[in-house]
């Protein structure tokens, strides 16, 4: 194989793999304990348009978690912790989601005492629901439920 050939794939290697990076993590307050939350309250981002509260809830619950509706939040009926999140996304021959950011907060304060991102670039993508799943594992000190089947790419 000629030089400027194996300098021509080791560049596109390179070039590719650089596109295809995955970041998740989670800080969590060094004064919470996070094995007492039972219950949680999934506030809806004012600008969800995919249901990806409904999606963390749903998540949540997979766990054994109590998830506590609007209205009981609203009737003073508060959870151990509140769940906002904010979702990040770009096309790239397809519109997906490329980070979530999810935080817990004290329901009477709304001091963030645990966060956790998952970043994930085009070559790396996952389904919103496989996404949700990473993060609140990583958070949760938790695995992935056993149930999941969220392995392929794409929304």
């Amino acid at each position: 194989m000629s030089l400027n050939r194996m300098v021509a794939i080791a560049l596109v290697v390179a070039v590719l793999s650089g596109c295809a990076k995955v970041l998740v993590k989670a800080d969590t307050d060094p004064n919470a304990d996070l094995s007492k939350l039972t219950s949680f309250y999934v506030r809806k981002s004012e600008t969800d348009k995919r249901d990806l509260a409904e999606k963390i809830a749903a998540q949540l619950k997979k766990y054994g978690y109590r998830v506590v509706s609007a209205e009981a939040a609203q009737n003073r009926q508060t959870a151990d912790a509140v769940v906002t999140y904010v979702d990040r996304w770009v096309w790239d021959m397809t519109t997906y989601m490329l980070e979530l950011n999810v935080q817990f907060r004290d329901p009477d304060t709304d001091f963030v005492f645990a966060s956790g991102t998952s970043y994930r670039t085009s070559l790396a993508r996952k389904p919103p629901e496989y996404m949700i799943e990473e993060v609140l594992s990583k958070m949760l000190g938790r695995p992935f439920p056993s149930d999941s089947g969220h392995s392929g790419n794409g929304e």
